[in-house]
């Protein structure tokens, strides 16, 4: 017994046309409109994210610095008297080089819209100095950390505290560069080879 009014048999879902543009009151097509806005406000973000990320590196960096090359207490309370010291120093002012001419470069291209070198080569380098540069200040902040805390069983003192936040300021630059590489190494896997 069938009457008029049953449902056919089979699959009757309604089936929604597609648009050559694809959704144009969303902007949720895979190529359309709106997948453009959002890759350029993600560009966007990461470039932005990128430099303050190597800004706060360089403040990091320029503290590690400076506070290292202010401690000098007299007798055997002076930087200079030991290597670890001294290679800390040493990787602080790299650091504080490197960062400053990354964040002026992307400053500029950000104010000016005009790249001073290659995409493809500023994200190479950019990805190498972060990378590299973040293993030194790890490197050097883990070297000067035994001959502190050997120091401080002896006598606590502001030569033994300056230096710690000497080590943890370089300490901080390592995570900022650290994830400043991140971006860089996003940045380098999605840009186009064509």
């Amino acid at each position: 017994m069938s009457h008029s009014d049953d449902k056919p048999q089979g699959d009757t879902t309604p089936v929604e046309t597609a648009h050559p543009a694809g959704n144009a009151q969303s902007g949720t097509t895979a190529f359309g409109v709106g997948h453009i806005m959002r890759r350029w406000k993600r560009d966007d973000m990461i470039k932005k994210g990128s430099v303050v990320l190597r800004g706060v590196a360089l403040l990091f960096s320029l503290l590690a610095f400076l506070i290292m090359a202010s401690n000098k207490h007299g007798d055997w309370k002076n930087f200079d008297k030991y290597e670890e010291y001294r290679y800390l120093l040493a990787i602080a002012i790299l650091s504080t080089l490197y960062t400053a001419a990354q964040v002026a470069l992307q400053v500029r291209e950000i104010s000016t819209g005009k790249r001073l070198f290659d995409h493809r080569i500023s994200t190479v380098v950019g990805f190498i100095g972060d990378q590299v540069l973040s293993y030194f200040l790890m490197s050097s902040a883990s070297a000067a950390v035994p001959l502190t805390n050997r120091m401080r069983q002896a006598a606590d003192n502001i030569f033994t505290d300056t230096s710690t936040a000497a080590i943890a300021m370089a300490f901080l630059a390592f995570l900022m560069l650290a994830f400043s590489a991140l971006i860089s190494g996003y940045k380098l896997s999605t840009q186009s080879y064509i």
